[in-house]
């Protein structure tokens, strides 16, 4: 396949979908990452930094109407140790992901990016916060932040409304995806395989979609029930179309930075590994405190590694290296061929 083909298309490919034409592509998918990245995997040291979210998306444990859910947030003096911690482990990439919480203002924003930043220069700061104002994503980029991750969830404004509240909006959420281009951000969007209501036209939307934006990253992963949200009951989605669909968007555009996600890791043992074996390049380990990563339960059983942050980046770095992959000390940053 070529970089570019119509939504039928795309549609076409998943509808007929087998182990051959899976397992070309995901060869295809190989050979383009090899070529631009060798044989290297990505770290980013993920930091969640609190679990209060303002929006009440309907397939979110963290939603805000889950009167369960043990809220938290991390003071700035936690979050820079936990950069402190990961520095010393190899991570030159921290990523900040939240809950919309009214409570991480610009300011308060500003001030924990220019203290990463001067403490480590030589690292990137990632930020996933959700929908913010246009001044706010520019304040954020002027303090140093280099990247920004906004997951879409679907290219389809029907499909959207399915599974968010009605004061959110498909129109909002894809206007804050521009602005984060047009300010500067290396930006990522990215979408649930397998989430209520999705057809196979939904996902060659998705396709279509991440082919014309042309992010510099993206998240998918399968959709994994809450217990306490109305998809309670819903299937997981499928491991193997997930990887099919890393494979097609390794092929859409070769130099993505393209994550083997905690979600692929929980819905299969070894999901992550599979995923960079179809042609993803990035793996994201927690930095979060012990104590509160059960809490940013955003879906059943997530994954969770008991062992201390070295520990686990030593179990990764075999993990890789058996199915041929190093981890590496780098930003990571896109490299455009």
């Amino acid at each position: 396949m070529s970089g570019s083909l119509e939504i039928g298309e795309y549609k076409y490919l998943i509808d007929n979908r087998n182990q051959e034409i899976a397992d070309f592509l995901k060869a295809e998918a190989v050979k383009k990452r090899q070529e631009i990245y060798g044989n290297t995997v990505f770290i980013r040291g993920l930091i969640e930094i609190s679990n209060i979210c303002k929006n009440d998306c309907l397939y979110c444990g963290i939603r805000a109407s889950n009167k369960g859910c043990d809220r938290y947030r991390l003071t700035k003096d936690e979050i820079l140790s936990c950069c402190d911690e990961g520095y010393s482990l190899g991570f030159r990439t921290f990523v900040m992901q939240g809950g919309e919480d009214l409570s991480f203002t610009d300011d308060l924003l500003v001030e924990i990016i220019g203290e990463i930043k001067e403490k480590y220069p030589d690292c990137a700061v990632t930020l996933s916060l959700g929908e913010r104002s246009f001044e706010s994503y520019q304040r954020l980029y002027n303090a140093g932040a280099d990247r920004y991750l906004l997951r879409h969830e679907t290219a389809d404004e029907e499909h959207y409304k399915k599974l968010h509240p009605q004061k959110m909006s498909y129109k909002t959420r894809m206007e804050c995806l521009k602005k984060l281009k047009e300010i500067g951000f290396q930006t990522g969007c990215g979408f649930m395989v397998g989430s209520p209501y999705q057809t196979t036209e939904n996902l060659a939307k998705d396709l279509k979609f991440i082919e014309e934006f042309s992010p510099e990253m993206c998240g998918i992963g399968p959709f994994i029930p809450h217990k306490a949200t109305q998809f309670k009951d819903y299937p997981s989605g499928d491991v193997d179309l997930t990887c099919f669909l890393l494979s097609i968007i390794r092929l859409i555009k070769p130099s993505i930075l393209l994550p083997a996600t905690t979600a692929l890791g929980t819905a299969e043992q070894g999901g992550r590994e599979k995923g960079v074996l179809c042609g993803a390049n990035v793996i994201m380990p927690n930095l979060s405190p012990r104590s509160v990563r059960s809490k940013y339960e955003l879906y059943n059983n997530k994954l969770i590694s008991g062992n201390e942050s070295a520990q686990e980046i030593e179990n990764l770095k075999n993990s890789m290296k058996n199915i041929g992959y190093e981890i590496v000390t780098d930003r990571g940053d896109i490299k455009e061929k």
